[in-house]
């Protein structure tokens, strides 16, 4: 495939008003995604010593996140995505420079937890607001994939620019300023998207004494493919910590940015390809086939014995990201009414990041116990979960699922 041919797809998205300029704010407003784990544990280990601690705090902020996320998207399926977005914005920039002056002041560990959960809860999903603009601006299912495709290359941009960008800043300059650096990005990003309102889907507003149709996005069908999401999400949240314990164990810091950027270019990659080739089977199939070969992919990390091992394996292992991550979001958009369509992709989100939380944690304290390289135990086994339950959400999908139920307006 050439790359004019690999591109085509792509362009052609974006000859769609509105596309590029939503886009691009996306683009920055999820700069925290990929800054706001690591920061966190570059600043507590930084100021403490202790990856353990380090892992709880950024688990904590990942927590509240998944928690809180699906309660805006919530929101803005019924009064629409700007107002919601200008207020998380906010909020998280508040809360989030206060989460940083606590661990900088030692002030009580209680303290840092607590606004390590708040400003984590303030935080909207801003992949699934930008992935329900293009299921609103696209018609046709095989553009609707490639530009989840591209949404998740975007994702893989960010995670390959922004950890290098926050190790060597809390490496060469202080902790706290990767931590800052993301915020400040993800906040303006997060409020110039909550301007562009033409290209945010419409609200339904049922007339007054009409009886509101509440989408039923909690589906059996649903929830097997964030449980899956949530494992995927334990292998990222314990790379992140592990990989980072690992450089520092082989005595370049520095170099973790550098790993985790070639776990996410892989990724990349495979996003790119994915997008635009129409392989054969159902969406169902492809996931639980994309949800196998993860499984067996990441256990390349066991493999692991020096720096230079770890960047390779690390780019062999990335490149089934991408494909099932499409695939799950592929299939939600496929099944969700569009009435609540935001909140649906941010249910699956929700997985991904209460995965995070438990890898973070687990491989924190892995790292401590075991040292780092025993450690890429933890999202090895994470995958293989994945991988197991990949095949119970197959099974699960199989059944169809209703869509609506009606309660009062």
């Amino acid at each position: 495939m050439s790359p004019r041919t690999l591109l085509t797809p792509y362009t052609d998205l974006f000859a769609v008003p509105g596309t590029r300029a939503f886009s691009l704010a996306g683009l920055f407003a999820r700069v925290p995604m990929a800054t706001v784990g690591l920061g966190s544990v570059l600043l507590v280990e930084g100021e403490t010593g202790s990856y353990a601690l380090a892992g709880a705090v950024s688990g904590t902020l990942a927590l509240s996140f998944a928690v809180a996320s699906p309660q805006w998207a919530r929101a803005m399926d019924r009064i629409g995505q700007g107002p919601v977005l200008r207020a998380t914005a906010l909020l998280y920039l508040v809360l989030g420079l206060a989460f940083v002056a606590v661990v900088l002041a030692d002030g009580p560990r209680w303290t840092w937890f607590v606004l390590a959960a708040l400003s984590g809860a303030s935080g909207a999903n801003v992949g699934s607001v930008v992935r329900s603009r293009w299921a609103h601006a696209l018609p046709e299912q095989g553009q609707r994939q490639t530009a989840f495709a591209f949404e998740s290359v975007a994702d893989e941009v960010v995670f390959v620019v922004a950890p290098p960008l926050v190790t060597f800043l809390a490496a060469l300059v202080a902790p706290p300023v990767g931590f800052l650096t993301g915020l400040l990005v993800g906040v303006l990003g997060g409020l110039v998207l909550s301007r562009l309102e033409s290209s945010a889907p419409p609200v339904d507003r049922p007339a007054e004494g009409e009886v509101r149709i509440r989408a039923r996005v909690l589906t059996p069908g649903l929830v097997a493919i964030a449980v899956t999401y949530l494992a995927i999400g334990l292998v990222f949240g314990a790379v992140d910590v592990v990989v980072v314990g690992f450089a520092d164990e082989e005595g370049r810091a520095a170099a973790a940015g550098i790993a985790l950027s070639a776990f996410a270019g892989g990724s990349l990659v495979a996003g790119l390809v994915y997008g635009v080739v129409r392989l054969p089977g159902t969406l169902v199939t492809r996931f639980l086939v994309a949800g196998l070969v993860f499984a067996v992919a990441v256990q390349a990390l066991l493999l692991v014995g020096s720096l230079t091992a770890l960047v390779v394996l690390a780019f062999l292992a990335g490149l089934s990201i991408a494909p099932v991550l499409v695939a799950g979001m592929s299939v939600v958009e496929s099944r969700v009414p569009r009435a609540g369509l935001t909140e649906g992709l941010t249910w699956t989100s929700t997985g991904l990041t209460v995965g995070v939380t438990a890898g973070s944690a687990l491989a924190g304290t892995a790292v401590d116990s075991w040292g780092a390289e025993s450690a890429f135990a933890v999202p090895a086994l994470g995958a293989a979960g994945a991988g197991v339950l990949a095949v119970a959400a197959w099974l699960v999908l199989r059944r169809r699922a209703g869509t609506a139920v009606e309660v009062p307006a």
